[in-house]
């Protein structure tokens, strides 16, 4: 079987038109992708991004160099705390004290101690329930806001009170939590 040189030839220039047109397009993809407007952008982009991966290995070696100090922070705070020997007479003394500076007739106080894990400490809830004036109990509050130690007031529950003889009394109910460090 003879080879037609003619029909080879046609089949030679088909191939090379198609390498030829395939060459300028990715000669024209080149082009685009070097453009100078394009590379600057790229460029701006690539920069900002590398700014803010700057700032932010920054800040996390700033946070790393500060934990030491916040763990002695911390530590400190935490033996601001009452310790469980003797903590429970020292709050009972405290609230006595701030009722009678307020004006207010300190009826109970309940301690609910609870455990808490892996710190060394325990949450204490104290339910307490004071009488007297309104006054009274605004100064009371006041007084918990402003003492040294730790007191979280959860809920207050009040109701009006009868006295024999005084009126405008309010019997308040508050639940607060506080904590104690291990003895």
């Amino acid at each position: 079987m003879r080879r037609d040189p003619q029909r080879q030839r046609q089949v030679i220039l088909i191939a090379l038109t198609a390498l030829l047109a395939a060459d300028a397009a990715l000669a024209f993809y080149s082009w685009k992708l070097a453009s100078p407007a394009q590379a600057q952008q790229e460029l701006k982009v690539l920069t900002r991004n590398r700014d803010l991966l700057r700032a932010d290995v920054k800040r996390t070696q700033d946070i790393r160099e500060k934990i030491p100090a916040i763990q002695q922070e911390c530590d400190a705070f935490e033996q601001s705390f009452f310790p469980e020997r003797g903590g429970y007479s020292s709050i009972d003394s405290e609230l006595g004290s701030l009722a009678a500076k307020s004006g207010l007739q300190l009826e109970s106080t309940n301690f609910h101690p609870e455990p808490l894990k892996d710190r060394h400490m325990s949450t204490v809830g104290i339910q307490t329930v004071v009488s007297g004036r309104y006054e009274g109990v605004v100064r009371f509050l006041n007084g918990l806001q402003r003492s040294k130690n730790v007191y979280v007031i959860e809920r207050l529950t009040a109701a009006p009170e009868q006295r024999q003889g005084v009126k405008d009394l309010v019997r308040v109910t508050i639940s607060i939590t506080t904590y104690f460090r291990d003895a």
